[in-house]
């Protein structure tokens, strides 16, 4: 009999199942595709040797993450690169504010009158950020803080709307990059916690930046997979889960899976009923003839670029797709430019580039002309430069990954009380009403990224069960 059985291999799967192997227990890994990577793949999407990322491609909180940081990933392939600027927010009159590894670069973007609010806000933590994001992305009750003090201080600043935080700024730029940091997880601004998330990314990009791996983000996926097998563990793709009988004995079951698969899996009835998804994404990947024109220089420089005018036009993007069940006229877009620093990700004087918007959950519709008009504004010429595109709405993403389901690639919505308090309102949310059977996807707390913690928090409490059997 093994001692766990891990079902779903995207970066918390595998992080799980790397954790319980490090640890001495036996491990099997099964997977329902062809490939080990769940969000963190790459695949020729488009013309023979351009290399995308269907999903996530910058990982500022994959570098930060105190698992990742704490395997030999290096030694399995996995090379970040960090792109001049981490990211870039360029604004219709052709200049940008930035996100840079400098904060004092970041600030002078912002402009005299907001440079001094924007150190004072994040200069507090810029120092105790390795402690501060082991305490922040360890929660709930899986590790005791280091700095309880940091962490309540970046609780009082965080745990309010953004909305209120960008009260702190005199003008519309830096106003405007908080915005589209917090869109990131598709939260209303006004949300719960909304504040922490802008003030994170920030913060992961001073001090580690938001780098891209290596021929892509399918590289950290293998790295984990070749861990663990160097562990000792072995990995079965091209197997699919509909229920606990077709999984061999073990002691414990660890699911990287959606709250829904889970229960339709395990038989846990309407268990997680009450669980919200939250709105979906339309995503493009497009192979270029060269680089994006964009009309501010900074953003030619950026490994990430937000899109949207000001944070009126963001805030009422989001609203349009999570609160108005349509898809916004003029979307918020993250873009994610890799091949600006790794050139093996396209033929040469090629590139890679992909952007997205959000959309209503389950949304069928077309975004593409939506996403190109918006591009345009900023980048004047960029159709010309385009070779070739994949499009992929909400019924597109949800069949490449079970787990978004509705085109929701946090597995969750991110807001209110579930932006903390997810899968369920519960002390240990990585258990279910099964003793021997454990969640640990995107869907448990710290939440969506490419970062392992909910891995890393879950596998702590299969071991702890492991050891008391």
């Amino acid at each position: 009999m093994l001692d766990a059985v891990v079902v779903g291999a995207g970066p918390n799967g595998l992080t799980a199942a790397v954790e319980l192997a490090r640890r001495g227990f036996s491990v099997a890994l099964f997977e329902a595709k062809g490939t080990v990577g769940g969000g963190a793949r790459t695949e020729e999407l488009t013309l023979p040797g351009f290399r995308h990322d269907p999903c996530s491609a910058a990982h500022p909180l994959a570098v930060s993450s105190p698992a990742f940081r704490g395997l030999p990933l290096e030694r399995h392939g996995l090379e970040w690169l960090h792109p001049e600027l981490p990211m870039a927010h360029p604004f219709l009159d052709g200049t940008a504010a930035v996100l840079s590894r400098s904060v004092g670069e970041t600030a002078a973007s912002f402009g005299p009158r907001d440079a001094g609010a924007y150190r004072r806000l994040v200069t507090p933590f810029l120092h105790r950020w390795d402690t501060l994001v082991r305490d922040f992305m360890s929660l709930p009750l899986t590790a005791l803080p280091r700095d309880p003090v940091t962490l309540a201080r970046f609780g009082l600043v965080g745990l309010p709307p953004s909305t209120w935080l960008a009260r702190r700024f005199h003008d519309e730029r830096a106003r405007t990059l908080l915005a589209g940091l917090v869109a990131h997880v598709m939260a209303p601004l006004s949300g719960f916690a909304t504040s922490a998330i802008g003030l994170v990314f920030a913060l992961a990009a001073h001090t580690r930046g938001w780098p891209v791996a290596r021929g892509g983000s399918q590289a950290i996926s293998d790295a984990l997979a070749a861990h663990l097998r160097e562990l000792g563990g072995t990995v079965h793709t091209d197997y699919e889960v509909k229920r606990l009988d077709d999984l061999p004995p073990a002691r414990a079951y660890v699911f990287d899976t959606s709250p829904t698969a889970l229960a339709r899996i395990a038989g846990f009835g309407d268990h997680y009923a009450r669980y919200r998804y939250g709105p979906g994404v339309f995503k493009i990947d497009y192979a270029l003839d060269g680089p994006v024109p964009w009309t501010a220089p900074e953003a030619r420089r950026a490994g990430t670029v937000q899109i949207g005018a000001d944070s009126a036009e963001i805030g009422a993007a989001l609203h349009a797709a999570s609160r108005e069940n349509r898809a916004p006229d003029a979307p918020f877009l993250i873009t994610v430019q890799p091949s600006v620093v790794d050139p093996t990700r396209a033929p040469e004087g090629k590139h890679v580039f992909w952007a997205y918007g959000h959309v209503p959950h389950g949304w069928t519709g077309d975004l593409t002309d939506a996403i190109e008009r918006q591009l345009e504004r900023f980048a004047p010429g960029f159709r010309d430069r385009v070779l070739a595109r994949a499009t992929a709405g909400p019924p597109e993403l949800a069949a490449r990954n079970a787990n978004y389901i509705g085109g929701d690639i946090a597995t969750g919505a991110v807001s209110g009380l579930q932006t903390l308090l997810r899968p369920k309102l519960s002390l240990f949310p990585y258990a279910t009403p099964h003793p021997a059977v454990f969640i640990c996807s995107q869907a448990t707390p710290p939440g969506p990224g490419v970062h392992g913690m909910p891995g890393h928090n879950a596998a702590k409490a299969v071991w702890r069960r492991l050891r008391q059997t």
